[in-house]
């Protein structure tokens, strides 16, 4: 379950990815992505690239993190299925035809992302370490999604046009999987994408291509990945530094290898 994301770089990079794109976004200010938790503010505003339907235009605005399920009337039980609508299983979108997801296939959205985050659980230790995970090379990549519209209407009777997007998962690749080693989503990961396949993303196509997008799985090779000091609620770095730069935790043992105890015996 991909719970936090980054987005620390300059969003002029986007704007050169893709040329022709129209800025919809009302918050400018990017410090507000550098750490987003959905964990922390549900359902937070976070931007997003999609295709208007309407001009064929792609555009850049942002949304709610979290699909709003229309389909509930209940606010209380509304909010709670929406917590389960964050992510989405890439494997339901085509293979189960009466999901959520399957009515939404062609709403199809990108998540620019400068990194994402996940706990590692070492056995032993009272608190899971935190990674950065990214593409190499790449300040900004784009994690694939859907997104849905709806209406919401405020005290004073004022119809506002709401979005909401989740974002696209798969089986974690061998890396990964010893990240993500923990919890009832364990072994998953966000669907980190190649930049030919991000852009088809986008494109008008059909259910067997968005099927090779679903199948692709990213070498290991091409992903940075790393310990970083701490995620949520926990005080500042002691050395100051950005919570994405590196952290060395001592006694951490190497990935695929949880144990603490095992290392310090072939080490002394």
């Amino acid at each position: 379950m991909c719970w936090d994301i980054s987005l620390h770089s300059d969003i002029e990079i986007v704007k050169r990815a893709f040329p022709k794109l129209r800025d919809e976004r009302k918050q400018l200010d990017m410090n507000m992505y550098y750490h987003e938790n959905v964990q922390a503010i549900l359902f937070p505003n976070y931007p997003i690239i999609y295709r208007d339907k309407d001009s064929g235009d792609l555009a850049l605005t942002e949304m709610e993190w979290g699909v709003l399920p229309g389909y509930i009337q209940d606010p209380k039980q509304q909010a709670d299925r929406r917590r389960n609508m964050i992510n989405i299983r890439s494997e339901r979108v085509l293979e189960d035809r009466k999901s959520y997801w399957y009515r939404l296939r062609n709403q199809r959205c990108l998540i620019p992302v400068s990194g994402t985050y996940e706990h590692r659980k070492i056995l032993g230790w009272s608190k899971k370490v935190p990674y950065y995970i990214a593409e190499k090379d790449r300040d900004i990549f784009y994690i694939p999604g859907l997104y849905q519209w709806h209406e919401t209407v405020d005290a004073d009777g004022v119809v506002e046009k709401v979005g909401s997007f989740g974002l696209m998962t798969r089986a974690a690749n061998s890396v990964m999987q010893y990240i993500h080693n923990d919890g009832p989503n364990k072994h998953r990961m966000p669907l980190f994408l190649p930049r030919e396949l991000e852009q088809q993303w986008l494109d008008d196509i059909a259910e067997p291509d968005m099927a090779s997008v679903f199948a692709f799985e990213i070498p290991t090779d091409e992903l940075a990945y790393y310990p970083v000091y701490t995620l949520r609620g926990y005080p500042e770095r002691p050395d100051g530094k950005h919570r994405y730069e590196p952290f060395t935790w001592d006694g951490l043992p190497p990935l695929g290898n949880d144990d603490p105890k095992s290392v310090q015996g072939v080490l002394f």
